[in-house]
C-alpha cells in the first residue's frame, strides 16, 4: 500500500483537535520545504464555515514557503483545501509574520 492510499488514516496523536487531515498535510509539506522544521507552528482557528490554519515559520524560511509570486503557498492552500474536504471541512491557510 502506498501513502496515497485513501484507506490510510492520519495518526491522531500528531494532529490537534479540529485540524484533522488538513493540519497534518500542511505540517508535512512545510516541514519538507523549510530549513528549520523545528520553528514550524500551526494554530487551528475554528470558523463558522470551517477552519483556518495559521502557519508560523522562521523568518529566513518565509520566502521558501511563499515562493515566487506566491506559487508555493497557493499550491499548499490547494492541497490543504483538498485534505480538509476529505474530512468534510473547509480549510484555509494563513501565513503569520
Amino acid at each position: 500500500m502506498s501513502n496515497l492510499d485513501p484507506e490510510v488514516e492520519a495518526d491522531d496523536a500528531d494532529v490537534a483537535p479540529g485540524g484533522g487531515t488538513a493540519q497534518a498535510v500542511l505540517e508535512y509539506v512545510v516541514r519538507h520545504i523549510v530549513d528549520d522544521p523545528d520553528a514550524i507552528s500551526v494554530e487551528v482557528e475554528e470558523r463558522r464555515r470551517g477552519i483556518e490554519l495559521h502557519l508560523n515559520v522562521a523568518p529566513e524560511d518565509m520566502g521558501k514557503v511563499i515562493g515566487r509570486r506566491g506559487r508555493v503557498v497557493q499550491a499548499m492552500r490547494t492541497v490543504v483545501r483538498a485534505a480538509g474536504a476529505r474530512d468534510g471541512v473547509e480549510a484555509n491557510v494563513a501565513i503569520d509574520d
